[in-house]
């Protein structure tokens, strides 16, 4: 499957130029770089090879690409030319380990690194029969053929730009088009002259581009659907786009998981709102006592690389820690992480409830909701909120707001307003550091 991702003469290149390199089987080959068919190319030839790669986020600082060098045994960094002076200081701070990386294993083909919102980050490493399932779990979701315009926008450093729909795409015979980065002209300059039928995006990008002056005069008719992921998707996004005719598919899972493993079907979407569907294609899907999601798939990581740490339980699920509600036909929604639950009073509290109502807000940016230890209730939630450029969020009226629309325990006993939200340098918000920040003020 994947000698088709690209071009014959691309791949033989990119195969050449890791012989020149001196790579074996079983090496890791880090890659830092734009999104770019060289590193598609530099995949492929790693599969040819028996090697791993291992894709860097170039938004990480040198420092931080060089530890995670270190810990998956990197013995080669390649890359695109706009990243030659972030490599050169990666480089300064490690050396590279030539030859076979300690804990590779026959069929190993991707090394990706989890974002690490507690603790150190941590190695997925997924085989090429994984990815393979995971491809054809991609394809069916979203019945892509040969005739679909893929416009591919996301980092490929990630699970989700990479195997969502570029590397599924591809595989049969789609065509793709890649932008280096994510840039909201450059989509709706696409949009009109290429005329794509689906991408995928995460909130962050269908916020920046329906508060665009482009989106209310863009020409969306050549998209089938749009895709979305990588967390709860808020819901005012998701009904801007049905807004003007373009249906929001989404895809759930993790770095570990593929990621596809529950999938919101096109078809499905426009009366399944903010649900992340149903078991993808060879899926066994779980919810515990609590609600947490547990998987079991082809698709998932064979497991941490170079971790003493389970990857599995003792009979073999995946414990994802996200919490989920199945509704009566089947359809699974996610309601929030394990770790962010609050628990006032002893009811539970998701913040992803809270925030999908803030985020809609007028003035808000982003938002995030904590739980701080309260003497009477244990803790209770508070709503934290980022405003837009330029602009003044009413606290008190948002708070007003929510009066009939959620249960009185679940109301933010107060909301606050900062500059920025602290996040991991993957960008996921810091709740302990933002609970703590709290507790401090208070």
């Amino acid at each position: 499957m994947f000698d088709r991702l690209v071009p014959a003469p691309l791949a033989d290149a990119a195969l050449q130029h890791l012989q020149a390199e001196g790579v074996q089987r079983g090496a890791i080959v880090a890659w830092l770089g734009h999104n770019s068919w060289d590193m598609l190319a530099t995949l492929v030839a790693c599969q040819r090879l028996g090697a791993v790669l291992l894709p860097l986020n170039w938004r990480l600082a040198a420092a931080e690409l060089a530890a995670l060098c270190r810990h998956a045994g990197a013995g080669h960094l390649m890359g695109t030319p706009e990243m030659e002076g972030l490599a050169g200081e990666v480089l300064a701070r490690t050396r590279l380990q030539r030859g076979p990386a300690d804990g590779v294993q026959p069929g190993d083909l991707l090394l990706v690194y989890t974002s690490g919102t507690s603790g150190q980050p941590k190695g997925a490493m997924h085989t090429q029969a994984g990815m393979q399932a995971n491809a054809l779990a991609a394809i069916a979701a979203q019945a892509l053929t040969a005739r679909d315009r893929v416009l591919s926008v996301l980092p490929l450093f990630h699970v989700g730009g990479l195997c969502i729909q570029t590397l599924p795409a591809l595989a049969v015979g789609a065509r793709v088009s890649l932008l280096p980065r994510f840039d909201p002209d450059a989509f709706f300059d696409a949009l009109r002259d290429w005329r794509p039928t689906t991408t995928l995006l995460v909130p962050a990008v269908m916020k920046a581009l329906v508060e665009h002056p482009r989106w209310a005069g863009a020409d969306l008719a050549s998209l089938a659907y749009v895709n979305s992921g990588s967390q709860i998707v808020p819901g005012h996004l998701i009904e801007a786009f049905h807004a003007r005719g373009v249906p929001v598919a989404q895809v759930y899972g993790a770095t570990e998981t593929g990621p596809v493993s529950v999938v919101l079907r096109p078809d499905e979407a426009l009366a399944h709102v903010g649900h992340a569907g149903r078991p993808a294609l060879g899926v066994q899907l779980r919810l515990a006592a609590d609600g947490e999601i547990l998987l079991k798939a082809p698709q998932l990581m064979r497991g941490y690389h170079r971790s003493a740490e389970p990857a599995f339980d003792a009979e073999g699920w995946f414990h994802t820690g996200d919490l989920a509600r199945r509704h009566e036909d089947g359809c699974i929604e996610v309601v929030g992480r394990s770790k962010e639950l609050i628990i006032s009073g002893g009811e539970n509290i998701h913040p992803a409830e809270i925030e999908q109502l803030a985020a809609a807000w007028p003035g808000v940016a982003e938002c995030a909701v904590v739980g701080v230890p309260d003497a009477r209730w244990g803790e209770v939630p508070v709503l934290v909120l980022v405003a837009a450029a330029g602009a003044e969020i009413d606290t008190a009226a948002l708070l007003a707001s929510l009066e009939g629309r959620l249960a009185r325990f679940k109301h933010p006993r107060r909301a606050v307003v900062r500059p920025a939200l602290p996040r991991t340098a993957l960008g996921k918000v810091q709740r302990a550091q933002l609970a703590a920040d709290l507790m401090r003020e208070a």
